[in-house]
C-alpha cells in the first residue's frame, strides 16, 4: 500500500494527509505536486477580493506601460499557492502556523505561468511547553514552468506527535 492511504474497511482505502512530528527530518525536501497554473480570473478574483487595488494587477493597459508589459500576478495569491500547495508535505497535521519569515519575490510571476514548489526542512524541535507537539521550520521555494525561482519564504509550524491530536477519521 502507498503512503499516505490506508485501508479503513477491506477493498476501502482513506487518504492521509500530512506527516507527524517523528517523520521529519532536517534537510528532507518535499516536492509538491501537481503545480497551478495561473489563470487571469485567478489574479484579478483575487486581487479584487483582497482589496489591493494596484493597477499593475488587474488594468491591462496601465499594466502595458509597466516594465514588464502585461499584468503581474498579486503577490499575496503566489503565498498562498505555495503555502497550499505545501499542506499535505508539511503542515497536514498542524496545530497552528507560528510565522513565516523571510518572504521575498524574486521573479514575477504572470497569468499562464505554472507555479511548482518544494519545501525543505531547515529545523526541527520538541515544543518546551506543549510535550506532545513539535517545532518543524520549512523553506518553501516556488518555481515557475522553466525552474526560475520566483519566490522562497521560512514558515514554522507547531504540529503534532504521533499517537497525540486529532486521529484521522
Amino acid at each position: 500500500m502507498r503512503e499516505g492511504v490506508r485501508e479503513v474497511a477491506p477493498g476501502r482505502f482513506r487518504e492521509v494527509q500530512g506527516r507527524y512530528f517523528e517523520d521529519f527530518e532536517v534537510g528532507h525536501v518535499y516536492e509538491h505536486r501537481p503545480g497551478r497554473t495561473i489563470t487571469d480570473a485567478d489574479n484579478v478574483w483575487f486581487t479584487l477580493l483582497t482589496m489591493n487595488t494596484h493597477p499593475a494587477h488587474f488594468d491591462y493597459e496601465f499594466a502595458k506601460k509597466t516594465e514588464f508589459g502585461k499584468p503581474l500576478v498579486v503577490s499575496p495569491l503566489t503565498i498562498a499557492l505555495m503555502t497550499g500547495m505545501s499542506v499535505s508535505d508539511t503542515s497536514g497535521k498542524a496545530i497552528a502556523n507560528l510565522g513565516w519569515d523571510e518572504v521575498r519575490m524574486t521573479h514575477p510571476l504572470f497569468c499562464g505561468d505554472t507555479l511548482y514548489c518544494e519545501s525543505e526542512v531547515l529545523d526541527k524541535r520538541e515544543s518546551k511547553s506543549r510535550p506532545d507537539q513539535g517545532i518543524v521550520t520549512f523553506k518553501t521555494v516556488g518555481k515557475n514552468q522553466d525552474g526560475t525561482v520566483v519566490s522562497h519564504y521560512k514558515r514554522t509550524v507547531l504540529v503534532w506527535k504521533r499517537g497525540c491530536g486529532p486521529n484521522d477519521d
